[in-house]
């Protein structure tokens, strides 16, 4: 037995000892975009969108004097990103509701599976933050906490809920209810069309009370068979309880969706000027600084009694291709006669908004252009920094470098895989990064990578070929294709990305040297939503594998 376990601890030691690692002393990165260079008040200005590159499905609770917001995070670990503010403008990152694999697994599942749209609501009665929200590979549940910042409890799943986009909503008088979209009752009628189901939840006992009511068959304007009326949220204002969903799709036919009622259950009656918020009709397909499927919004009361609303929505730069996501944007609301609207018909969202009393902030890294680096010299990483699917025990930082212990998933597969990810958040964008990396074999490499989906992304590493220490480019959009590639030398080596919207130039350097040009103007539309398919923004990923196959392994289900 003994000695078993001293060949156990010899064999465990033999192989981090073997262990092939990368080594990044830093990566930097820059924004550049032109719908961001107008220069603005920022005591009573700000760029919209508040939250930009791949932070969707916004959702939003005040507390006192300070607001949080979180997003989806889809197959990305930690899960459903916390951010807070005093002003709805200038946000600072709080961490994540979702930073321990039991909280959210996420083995095999795709890159848009996961985590969608978090809801964030706040008791006022038992004085509590809770998140609800769908992991599409093991069911709908809740977490609360007293403290955010003290982190959040273990998951509390709902298997009556059969849907995705819950919801909380506590009534003045203690009552809870979870709304969310949901199978039409006896089947659809067509196809895209969907429900919103209402549960009564036993606040005490933290459980759903009885079975579901749907409350809302089909949408709004049914005779025009609307599709995918989802992301509800149920709120008071006055003497109506309201109920404001996204309708049409999370493309460009996107929008927001309003029904009030006197009673939680109905019965509900339509505003006559639905939709409160899109961009789908009556703009210019070339007007400046275009804003595409807005929607899926949010609403909160600010501490003057003034309504804003938080919503998604899209940067294209040609035929509604957008590679930076779906971001996060700010609009003030307007009440008439009982009834809200963010933003009139025909009207095109601006670049930029206007918000009295506003504190700005240094170094604000969600809005406008910024620049920021990482020089890894800190014992975590920085909140920016995701992985993949929980990976964890790859990576280390902390002595002024980020070591990666290469894997043998890759970016092609959904499987755990030795990389780190930043959110693409400008069309115009600059990324570097310094590496320190020897392959031992044809299976690795090491270097930058842009990720969109398994099947469609680019990367930017140095290999073996044939024996010898070459960079490789190469570009995935369903089937992987080699771009470029040349001979270099085993020492340091600098990667640069720079982005031109569609077009991306690549760029290396070896040791001191100068920058060379590998490859310029390759089409990068394969790394946009209307190509791909799926809910995440391009992620820009200091990235290592011990197999660089580039044929995909056999799928999973969801």
């Amino acid at each position: 037995m003994r000695r078993n376990i001293i060949a156990t601890i010899a064999m465990a030691i033999a192989t981090t000892a073997s262990a092939q690692t990368a080594q990044f002393s830093n990566f930097r990165y820059t924004g550049n975009d032109s719908r961001f260079s107008e220069s603005i008040d920022r005591t009573h200005q700000y760029y919209n969108p508040i939250l930009a590159g791949f932070y969707p499905d916004p959702s939003i609770c005040r507390v006192g004097d300070t607001y949080y917001l979180v997003n989806s995070s889809f197959t990305f670990f930690p899960g459903v990103p916390l951010s807070t503010s005093k002003d709805l403008v200038n946000w600072t990152p709080a961490g994540h509701v979702l930073d321990r694999p039991s909280q959210v697994p996420l083995k095999g599942q795709n890159v848009s599976g996961g985590i969608f749209a978090p809801a964030i609501s706040y008791n006022k009665k038992n004085k509590t933050f809770y998140m609800i929200t769908t992991n599409v590979g093991a069911g709908n549940f809740f977490v609360k906490t007293k403290n955010p910042a003290a982190g959040w409890s273990e998951p509390i799943y709902l298997p009556k809920i059969d849907g995705i986009d819950p919801s909380f909503f506590f009534d003045d008088n203690g009552k809870g209810y979870i709304v969310h979209n949901g199978p039409v009752v006896g089947g659809a009628d067509y196809e895209g069309q969907r429900s919103i189901r209402m549960f009564e939840f036993d606040v005490k006992g933290d459980s759903i009370k009885g079975d579901f009511k749907e409350i809302l068959r089909g949408g709004t304007h049914v005779e025009e068979r609307p599709i995918w009326i989802e992301g509800p949220h149920l709120f008071k204002y006055k003497k109506y309880y309201y109920l404001m969903c996204a309708e049409g799709g999370t493309g460009p036919w996107h929008s927001e969706v309003i029904l009030r009622a006197k009673n939680p259950n109905g019965p509900w009656e339509e505003c006559p000027h639905n939709p409160i918020l899109t961009q789908r009709t009556g703009l210019k397909a070339d007007r400046q600084n275009p804003v595409s499927s807005a929607g899926h919004a949010d609403l909160v009361e600010d501490e003057k009694g003034n309504w804003w609303a938080v919503f998604l929505g899209c940067r294209p730069y040609e035929q509604d291709m957008y590679n930076t996501g779906r971001d996060t944007y700010l609009l003030p609301v307007t009440w008439k006669d009982g009834w809200p609207t963010i933003l009139e018909p025909n009207k095109a969202i601006s670049p930029v908004g206007e918000k009295a009393g506003l504190q700005p902030t240094e170094n604000n890294y969600f809005s406008g252009n910024f620049t920021y680096e990482d020089h890894f010299d800190k014992a975590t990483l920085d909140s920016r920094w995701m992985r993949l699917r929980n990976s964890e025990g790859f990576w280390k930082t902390g002595d002024g470098h980020l070591t990666l212990t290469l894997m043998p998933g890759n970016i092609y597969q959904r499987e755990p895989l030795s990389a780190v990810w930043a959110r693409q958040q400008h069309g115009t964008f600059t990324a570097e990064t310094t590496l320190d990396f020897t392959p031992r074999n044809d299976k690795d490499i090491a270097g930058i990578a842009l990720l969109q989906k398994e099947d469609h992304n680019i990367v930017f590493g140095k290999t073996l070929v044939g024996g010898k220490t070459m960079i490789t480019l190469t570009r995935s959009e369903r089937f992987t294709m080699p771009i470029a590639s040349a001979y270099i030398g085993n020492g340091t080596l600098k990667l640069k990305v720079e982005a031109h919207d569609r077009y991306y130039d690549f760029f290396y350097a070896e040791g001191n040297g100068e920058w060379m040009i590998l490859a310029r103007g390759v089409d990068g539309s394969n790394l946009s939503t209307q190509k791909s398919g799926g809910f995440i923004g391009a992620c820009i990923g200091l990235y290592a594998s011990s197999d660089k196959d580039m044929k995909p392994k056999a799928k999973r289900p969801f």
